[in-house]
């Protein structure tokens, strides 16, 4: 019996390859995923991962075809659309969710990337300048991976471990995404600038700024809410990847 070629398809990142370094696998702007299998399921049910909070990221490891590629590496965005992707090819294009304890049915192939302008980014580079409208001062910043927001998520638990009344996921978050401050890169002076001198305003401005150059999937769609059209975005809960699973 001839060897079984397994079925794959090729998603399009949103990002189209843009904020990869040069001859990385996915500055092509194509990651090769294969269809979900039994195996799969296996982890979508391993109650650990599901505890750990990483049975989403073990899950897109073991279905990504294209070598040299981890889930870390890759944007938020991607990893999203490389989520859509799996759960059309392992259960169809249909998820059906609640909204105000009304069922509704999306369909996933319908879903868009969002509409960003690449010809203002220099391909290839993940770094972005922006000057905050309040104090003038000049912020260079990243797009986050996965593995950041990995990263982020583990230390705003320890730093909740050591007090419940420490509210830093936000503060954290900038921690990661800014890489310098009025061309100072020095990591104690932008701590010293998120800590006390981010101005809200400036911060209001900064995250607007950010969202608008993010590559990601745009999970919104219009639907008609007693009798009244109104546009929701579609919820990734359990069921997204079991879609029989009442929860």
């Amino acid at each position: 019996m001839a060897d079984y070629k397994f079925p794959t398809e090729m998603v399009d990142l949103p990002s189209k390859g843009y904020f990869y370094p040069q001859g990385h696998p996915l500055s092509s702007g194509k990651v090769e995923i294969k269809y979900m299998t039994a195996k799969e399921e296996d982890i979508l049910t391993s109650t650990n991962l599901i505890q750990q909070g990483t049975v989403i990221d073990v899950l897109l490891n073991s279905l990504i075809v294209t070598e040299n590629v981890s889930v870390d590496e890759l944007l938020i965005g991607d990893k999203n659309a490389i989520m859509v992707a799996a759960r059309i090819l392992g259960y169809g294009k249909e998820y059906e969710f609640k909204y105000d304890d009304i069922e509704y049915t999306a369909d996933l192939t319908t879903l868009e990337p969002v509409d960003i302008d690449f010809t203002k980014f220099t391909k290839g580079k993940n770094e972005f300048e922006f000057t905050l409208p309040t104090s003038e001062r000049v912020v260079t910043f990243k797009l986050l991976t996965s593995g950041d927001e990995k990263n982020i998520d583990a230390e705003t638990k320890a730093l909740q471990k050591i007090s419940k009344d420490n509210f830093s996921e936000l503060t954290t978050r900038f921690k990661y995404i800014i890489l310098s401050v009025d061309g100072k890169s020095d990591k104690k002076y932008i701590n010293n600038f998120i800590d006390n001198e981010f101005l809200s305003r400036d911060s209001l401005e900064f995250r607007r700024h950010m969202i608008s150059l993010t590559p990601d999937v745009d999970m919104s769609m219009k639907v008609s809410n007693n009798g009244e059209e109104i546009e929701v975005t579609i919820p990734v809960t359990p069921r997204f990847f079991w879609p029989d699973t009442r929860v």
